[in-house]
């Protein structure tokens, strides 16, 4: 953020720079793409190859990265780069947004565990994140500096992430879940494994065998299910309750972080080191115990998905909006401050943020498992855009909570 006030600064008063409105219109334009494009995606997802949505949204967002990159080192005035900017912003944002969705609904299409798997990556890339954030606080880093470092990472990242997108079709088991092979495919494994019979215990074969007749029944329950999916309004009968709960947990999230949380002053632990107390106790903090949550969710399964409670819980996570108002936020103009020390607001964002996790994760695995096998693609896109409508939701609660504070 230091860098991009730099850039739009570059000599005018404070007061001038208030014309661009840097923050509300990054997240603006951030939002929208992002609602709008999960939108599209979960009706048009049937029309377009699937390895282009994928593969074409990772080669556009690394180009954009990578242009990103190279505005660090080109001089320009302040409105030529805002405006860059701010389109670069709305298209990685609308690359995302379909990206984000087919990955969905590829998972959608594996076993629940990998729907968790999938849910931890985003909370360990907040970590990474957070990591870098103090790291950069800590050697003071000048701003040109972090903002280049900033934006290579993703470049390398996006450029690994479709390394492997590429490999993955070449792997059994993705043959197994995402192409459902045909039968000469599986019958060709019985005669692979019969020629090394001879090395071979007694019971691993019986193993083996035990897996080629899972194998076996699995084609054949894909081959007596209807061959047509259903439509999107179908779908979304099925799993409707589970989209209202991924959107109220991010519209909780969002409401108050990080747009109200990251005001938080320490007092006691970290007094006199505001430097590290945002990254460390608002951020590290918050995706550490993100990431526990979600990764919780693929040991422990409560409750489960048609029981009754369990959006009760979802909405009780309410709670946690007033708890956190009422830290060491400043500036204030309202509300007290009861939370004042610094272990009260590491414990309460702690279990705002592993329950964020825990929910999320569930409620994302749960979608696909209410749904037959061949619409657990629709279920995962319709998932992404209810996902986004929470962020968004949340996005725009923090601005009335902001004034009430």
């Amino acid at each position: 953020m230091q860098y991009f006030t730099d850039r739009l600064e570059n000599g005018t008063s404070s007061t001038q720079t208030d014309i661009y409105m840097f923050g509300n219109m990054s997240v603006l334009l951030a939002q929208l793409p992002l609602l709008l494009f999960t939108l599209l995606n979960s009706f048009l997802y049937q029309h377009i190859a699937e390895k282009m949505r994928i593969a074409g949204s990772m080669v556009f967002i690394l180009l954009l990265f990578i242009l990103t990159a190279i505005l660090v080192k080109v001089k320009m005035d302040q409105d030529h780069f805002f405006s860059i900017t701010m389109a670069t912003i709305w298209f990685i944002n609308m690359f995302g947004a379909v990206l984000q969705g087919s990955l969905f609904g590829l998972v959608g299409k594996l076993p629940p565990r990998f729907n968790s798997l999938f849910m931890s990556g985003e909370a360990v890339a907040g970590i990474f994140s957070g990591i870098a954030m103090l790291l950069s606080n800590i050697f003071e880093t000048d701003p040109e500096s972090s903002a280049l470092g900033y934006f290579i990472t993703p470049c390398v990242a996006t450029l690994l992430t479709l390394c492997c997108y590429l490999v993955l079709p070449h792997l059994r088991f993705a043959q197994l879940h995402l192409e459902n092979v045909s039968t000469k495919t599986t019958m060709k494994e019985p005669s692979a494994n019969s020629s090394g019979m001879s090395h071979h215990t007694f019971f691993h074969c019986l193993a083996k065998l035990h897996k080629f007749q899972q194998t076996c029944k699995k084609l054949n329950e894909l081959k007596q299910e209807p061959t047509e999916k259903s439509t999107v309004p179908q779908v979304f009968k099925k799993i409707w309750v589970m989209a209202l709960c991924v959107t109220c947990v991010f519209a909780v999230t969002l409401s108050v972080f990080p747009a109200i949380t990251i005001n938080t002053k320490p007092s006691g632990l970290f007094d006199g080191k505001d430097n590290i107390f945002v990254p460390v106790c608002s951020f590290i903090v918050f995706n550490v115990m993100d990431w526990i949550g979600r990764s919780l969710a693929s040991r422990l399964q409560w409750d489960s998905m048609k029981s009754h409670s369990f959006p009760f819980f979802v909405v009780l996570r309410v709670v946690f909006i007033p708890a956190l108002m009422l830290c060491n936020i400043q500036p204030r103009f309202y509300l007290p401050v009861f939370f004042n020390h610094d272990m009260a607001y590491i414990i309460i964002m702690s279990l705002f943020a592993m329950t964020n996790g825990y929910f999320a994760c569930l409620s994302m695995s749960y979608a696909p498992q209410l749904v037959r096998p061949k619409d657990a693609e629709t279920a995962g896109a319709l998932m992404t855009f209810f996902l986004a409508l929470g962020l968004s939701l949340g996005a725009a609660f923090s601005f009335g909570l902001k004034r009430i504070l």
